[in-house]
């Protein structure tokens, strides 16, 4: 089957599934979304962690400190990393956006709004310039502002090998055009979140529920697993 035609089989199957909740903190980073500043330091927040503790970092960091590059320059580091403890790493994640917050500072005079007005892929190479932003965080936050991105995490770099669109070896780059290519752009958001769901309840990195998956029959790691025919 055409690669493109597999993948949007894939979104409507998914679609039909139900499976994608809003995360309660993408609503939270989402909300702040006229600030880009705040979406960036909430995405760096969220790595490695849970919802409910990125929740609790963030808002402990909006109250003690506040979310902005100034509040963030003016505070030593480790009370930043005191006030996001809860969310783990903190240490390595208040040096990051105390890093970034200073780059900011300096090149764009603590303004990060021109990623609303600029072509997609400049404010993408933009983002990456950043220290510490690497190609997912800079598309989460494109997404974020209904750009046409599409971020790849853990849970679909693992589904879209499994599913054979992309070989085991491709780079983030690819698979982020698979579902480019194949998708509208109006459904980005949704796609990434319908994936991901399915990654954490079905397409799980251990164990796998391949008996119960709907997406078996398109699957290359279930037809050799199973050794269908």
């Amino acid at each position: 089957m055409d690669p493109d035609i597999k993948a949007r089989e894939i979104y409507h199957r998914l679609k039909k599934l139900h499976l994608r909740r809003e995360s309660r903190y993408v609503s939270l980073i989402a909300g702040n979304s006229e600030d880009p500043f705040k979406v960036l330091v909430g995405t760096i927040l969220s790595q490695n962690t849970n919802d409910d503790n990125s929740i609790r970092a963030y808002n402990n960091l909006e109250k003690n400190i506040g979310i902005s590059v100034d509040n963030i320059l003016k505070t030593p580091q480790n009370n930043i990393a005191e006030a996001i403890k809860i969310g783990g790493l903190q240490n390595v994640k208040a040096k990051k956006i105390r890093d970034v917050a200073e780059e900011i500072f300096k090149k764009y005079n603590s303004d990060l709004k021109w990623i609303e007005k600029i072509d997609v892929s400049i404010a993408r190479e933009k983002l990456i310039s950043l220290s510490g932003v690497g190609r997912k965080t800079a598309d989460i936050m494109l997404l974020y502002f209904n750009k046409p991105a599409f971020p790849v995490d853990t849970h679909i770099k693992r589904i879209t090998r499994r599913l054979g669109l992309v070989d085991q070896k491709a780079s983030y780059e690819e698979i982020s055009c698979i579902w480019k290519n194949a998708l509208n752009s109006v459904d980005y958001k949704d796609a990434h979140l319908q994936l991901i769901a399915f990654g954490r309840k079905i397409c799980k990195a251990r164990d796998p529920k391949c008996d119960i998956c709907p997406l078996k029959d398109l699957c290359k790691f279930y037809s050799e697993k199973y050794d269908v025919k």
